[in-house]
C-alpha cells in the first residue's frame, strides 16, 4: 500500500526506511551514500535528514509497504529559493531489490507528480548514475535527459568517479 507519510507516522516507519536505505547501499545504489554503510548510518540519514521536513511546506515522502514491510519509498523536495517555486525534485527513489520490477517506483513517481500539480509545480528535476537501471524507468516515465555531468560522485564502493544524468519533466 502506498501512503504519504506523516509526522506522526515516523517513528512506526523508520526502522524500515533505515533497512531499505542500507539494503539499497549495499547493491550498490548511487544515493549520496559510501559503504561500508551501516544501520546506524541509515537510521541518523532519515532522523537528521528527513524527520524534521515531515509536516514542513512542500516536502513530502511516501512508503510503499508490503505485508508491513518498508519496500519502496521516494521524496518530493520543492523547499526552492522564491525565483525556482515552479519546481521540486525528485530524490531518493528506492526499491528494495526483493520487490523490484513489481510496478512500485511508478506508482510512487505517479503519486509524486499528482503532489506536484496540486502544489502548482510545473517543474521536476532529478539526477542519476549515468546508465543506472533507474535511468529507462524515468525515460519511461516522461522525464528528458538535460544532460550527464563526468566525475560527478564517488560511487558506493569509492573505487571510481561515477558520471551522473540530470532529467527534467514538465508537469
Amino acid at each position: 500500500m502506498i501512503a504519504e507519510v506523516q509526522a506522526s507516522h515516523f517513528a512506526r516507519l523508520a526502522p524500515g526506511l533505515a533497512t531499505l536505505l542500507q539494503e539499497c547501499v549495499a547493491e550498490g545504489a548511487s544515493i549520496g551514500f559510501i559503504a561500508p554503510f551501516s544501520a546506524q548510518d541509515a537510521s541518523q540519514y532519515w532522523q537528521h535528514k528527513v524527520a524534521g521536513k515531515l509536516g514542513q511546506p512542500r516536502f513530502s515522502l511516501w512508503v510503499v509497504e508490503v505485508a508491513g514491510e518498508v519496500a519502496a519509498t521516494v521524496q518530493l523536495d520543492a523547499q526552492t529559493p522564491a525565483n525556482q517555486r515552479h519546481r521540486g525534485e525528485v530524490a531518493k527513489l528506492m526499491v528494495s531489490p526483493r520487490y523490484r520490477r513489481q510496478g512500485l517506483a511508478r506508482q510512487l513517481l505517479a503519486a509524486l507528480e499528482e503532489k506536484a500539480r496540486q502544489w502548482q509545480l510545473t517543474l521536476l528535476t532529478l539526477d542519476t548514475r549515468t546508465g543506472d537501471k533507474a535511468e529507462p524507468l524515468y525515460v519511461a516515465m516522461g522525464y528528458q535527459v538535460a544532460g550527464c555531468i563526468p566525475g560527478f560522485a564517488l560511487s558506493v564502493d569509492g573505487s571510481r568517479l561515477d558520471a551522473t544524468t540530470v532529467m527534467y519533466k514538465g508537469i
